[in-house]
């Protein structure tokens, strides 16, 4: 199977970033690193200058009826800060519904302790890889 370029996760709040990476064959989303909106745009470019990352998968907030939510309003200007500062790299709105309740399971699932279960530093890490890999799980069904 061939290696393609990475692609990494976002899940912006304002006040953390949960970022995730895939692996190179895009099978699976893991959760790199939790920062400050201010500091998101250069722990991305730190990512990126891992040679082969070619896509950013940013979760859109949508309504329960898939509509665009209020929240939109505070991703879009980071939608376009990333458009701007890598303008080579693609950058795809994903819908976001239910990924910190995803994640929050998945932790339990993995066995992960309660109190570190309520790290909302972990939570958000693990939502952007909840969005990367349903955006991959997607990807890999086209293929």
């Amino acid at each position: 199977m061939e290696c393609r370029p990475r692609i990494i996760g976002i899940d912006y709040g304002t006040k953390r970033v949960g970022i995730a990476v895939s692996d190179p064959l895009r099978m699976f989303a893991q959760p790199l690193d939790t920062c400050h909106p201010r500091e998101a745009l250069n722990r991305v470019a730190a990512v990126i200058a891992d040679p082969g990352v070619a896509s950013i998968v940013v979760g859109w907030p949508l309504t329960l009826s898939g509509d665009d939510s209020t929240a939109w309003s505070m991703v879009e200007p980071f939608v376009r800060r990333l458009e701007r500062r890598f303008p080579g790299v693609e950058i795809i709105k994903w819908d976001e519904r239910f990924s910190s309740e995803d994640a929050k399971r998945a932790l339990f699932d993995a066995g992960v302790s309660r109190k570190a279960r309520r790290s909302r530093e972990r939570v958000n890490a693990a939502a952007a890889a909840v969005i990367l890999q349903d955006y991959l799980d997607q990807l890999n069904e086209e293929h």
